[in-house]
Order: C-alpha cells, then sequence, then structure tokens
C-alpha cells in the first residue's frame, strides 16, 4: 500500500520521511519584534525545520466582549481577549522581515492567520504551507480562500470531530488544495497527556489518505516521542525562551534545551522504526552461531543404529544442522558410530 504524503515545496512529508519538526514561535515573542527575531535563531540551533508565527488583526479577529479561555485568564489575568491580543499582534511589515530572517539561517516559515487580511498577507510572503489554527477549522470560507492560494494546508484538528475534518478537507480539495496535512490536537493549554488520543494518528492517516501529525500542547517531550512512534508525519510544539515569561503559552511551550533533546531522541527513535520488513539484520551474525543450536547425539550409538527422535537433541552452538531439520534425519542408519554431544553432520547417515 503506498504511504500518504504531501510536499512542503522541495521536500515530501510522510510517515516513512524524516519528522518535519515546527518550533511555534505562536505569539511567544509578547509583541516584541525583537524577541521574535531572537527565536527565531534558537529554534534553527534546537534542530526545527520550521517557526510558525500567528498573523491576526484584533479588531478582525475578535469582539470587543469577547471573554478570554480560563487557561488565558490564568497565565494573563483578567481582562478581555481584544485586551490580551493587541499587546501580542505584530505590525504586517513585521513578517516580511522574519521571513527574511528565516531564509538567511535556513529555517522555513510558516504563521497561522486568523482573518481573510491576514491570510491575505501571509499568503504574499510565500510560506512553506498555510498552517490552519483548529479554532478556525469550521471555517468554510476562510479555507476556500486558503485552497486557491496554491500552497499545501496544514489542518489542526482540535475540538473537531470526524464529520468537521472530513468537510474541511472536501473544501481544501474541492477549492484546489491537494496537498493537506492532518494534525491531531488537543485545544488545550497545557493538554494532558492522558487526552491526547495518539492511536488517533494512524486511524486518521488510513481514513483519509493523508500524512497525519501531532500538534503538541502537553507539558515535556513524552507524547511526541510516543506520537512519532506511531506514525506522526509532522510536529508542531510552542517554543518559547522562558517558561516563566507572562503570556498566554508560555506555561504549556517548550524551552530551547529541551526542545533541542526532544528533536535528538525523535531522530534516534526514527532510525529505529526501519522498514518494517522482519529479516535478521548483519550483527546478528555473530550472535546467531552462539546463541542458536545444533542437533547433537544424545548418547554414544553403534554403526548401523536408526535414528529416532530420542537419539537426537539440539544444544548450541548453532554452528551445525539446525533442530528444524530433525525430521530429515529420522529413520536414517548410522554409517559408523558416535560419541555423546558429537555434533551431527550428513556424512553420519546413509
Amino acid at each position: 500500500m503506498a504511504v500518504p504524503y504531501a510536499t512542503l515545496g522541495p521536500r515530501r512529508v510522510s510517515a516513512e520521511d524524516p519528522c518535519y519538526i515546527i518550533a511555534e514561535i505562536g505569539v511567544n515573542h509578547n509583541g516584541d519584534v525583537n524577541l521574535a527575531h531572537r527565536m527565531i535563531d534558537a529554534a534553527k540551533l534546537a534542530g526545527a525545520d520550521a517557526v510558525k508565527f500567528q498573523t491576526f488583526r484584533t479588531d478582525d479577529l475578535v469582539t470587543a466582549s469577547a471573554q478570554k479561555a480560563d487557561y488565558q485568564t490564568e497565565t494573563t489575568g483578567r481582562g478581555s481577549q481584544a485586551e490580551m491580543l493587541r499587546r501580542l499582534e505584530l505590525p504586517t511589515e513585521a513578517f516580511a522581515a522574519l521571513h527574511r530572517h528565516c531564509k538567511t539561517v535556513g529555517i522555513d516559515f510558516m504563521s497561522t492567520a486568523f482573518d481573510a487580511h491576514s491570510l491575505e498577507t501571509v499568503i504574499a510572503l510565500g510560506p512553506a504551507c498555510l498552517k490552519w489554527p483548529s479554532g478556525e477549522l469550521n471555517n468554510l470560507p476562510l479555507l476556500r480562500l486558503a485552497a486557491r492560494s496554491g500552497l499545501p494546508v496544514m489542518l489542526s484538528t482540535g475540538m473537531g470531530s470526524v464529520t468537521e475534518i472530513s468537510v474541511a478537507v472536501d473544501q481544501l480539495a474541492k477549492s484546489g488544495c491537494d496537498d493537506i496535512i492532518i494534525l491531531q490536537c488537543v485545544s488545550n493549554y497545557p493538554a494532558r497527556i492522558e487526552e491526547q488520543n495518539l492511536r488517533v494518528i494512524p486511524a486518521l492517516s488510513a481514513v483519509f489518505g493523508r500524512p497525519v501529525g501531532f500538534s503538541d500542547h502537553t507539558i515535556g517531550p513524552f507524547a511526541a516521542i510516543a506520537a512519532r512512534a506511531l506514525g506522526m508525519a509532522v510536529l508542531e510544539k510552542h517554543f518559547t525562551l522562558d517558561r516563566a515569561l507572562e503570556g498566554p503559552d508560555h506555561a504549556a511551550s517548550i524551552e530551547p534545551d529541551q526542545f533541542a533533546e526532544m528533536v535528538s531522541v525523535i531522530r534516534a527513535v526514527e532510525a529505529g522504526l526501519g522498514d518494517g520488513v522482519k529479516r535478521a539484520v548483519a550483527s546478528e551474525e555473530g550472535v546467531r552461531a552462539v546463541a542458536r543450536k545444533s542437533l547433537v547425539f544424545c548418547r554414544a550409538l553403534p554403526q548401523g543404529h536408526v535414528l529416532s527422535e530420542d537419539d537426537l537433541v539440539a544444544k548450541r552452538p548453532g554452528t551445525g544442522i539446525s533442530p528444524d531439520r530433525l525430521e530429515v534425519f529420522l529413520g536414517l542408519a548410522l554409517k559408523r558410530g558416535v560419541e555423546k554431544d558429537e555434533m551431527l553432520v550428513m556424512d553420519h547417515v546413509r
């Protein structure tokens, strides 16, 4: 069966290829453009393939009366969403500079857009793909606009059902987008590891015939490592320079040293996944001779003795005739006498 894949520029993304790892900076720059640039360098050093920002205009995203989520109140205090977002909003022109910075250091640029104007801004920059937020999964007009861009779409599915995912994928495909990557996601910050339902990764891939990744909002690297073993093709992980910084997402993010360690472990896991074909490997050959067994005689036997199962036993080393060939020798007569523990060879029998 062919492995589902998508393409991000020249790169193929699938469960069989190296996992595409995104450091989600999001709004962890706290509205500070200089901090955003520093985070690009830190993400590159930590082994990320891409960084992802968030592009929005507060007045186009929320009403003045929109309340914060509980986790946002816990991390940023009371007040409205609009007040919080205005402090985190970067000017439109900042994203062009961030994109140039990414090209200079050799890391892919992405930014999630939350409104039509911001989507057009991001599309104009030519990102590696359009990273779609879970909250916009059912925003079909915006999805259709994204599909017409000609860019791949990476679809986060937090809070979503299989039906909602199916509708979104159909809308993208009908509007001209064929490169679609689906991300399993639990929209809580931080999210508990026991809520991640990581087995949905291969399940979604089987249902939709698309590569499936994981937008990981848990603390630490453990869920991401397990997801890679289950076929995760893309990892998105919130990234911060300091989890103690003020802001809505820092507490659910991972710092550079731990991010780098996570990347290293994921690459090691990938090296161990192999191709799924069971076979002996070259390094086992020396062990085979020691650990496997050969047929030997249970006791001394005279010339002409007709061999029965009681005459032979399997013992190490495995350099002789394998025990699975026992029945070949039953009922044959010995050409000469043998000693106990003597290894059976073809010349022993007529």
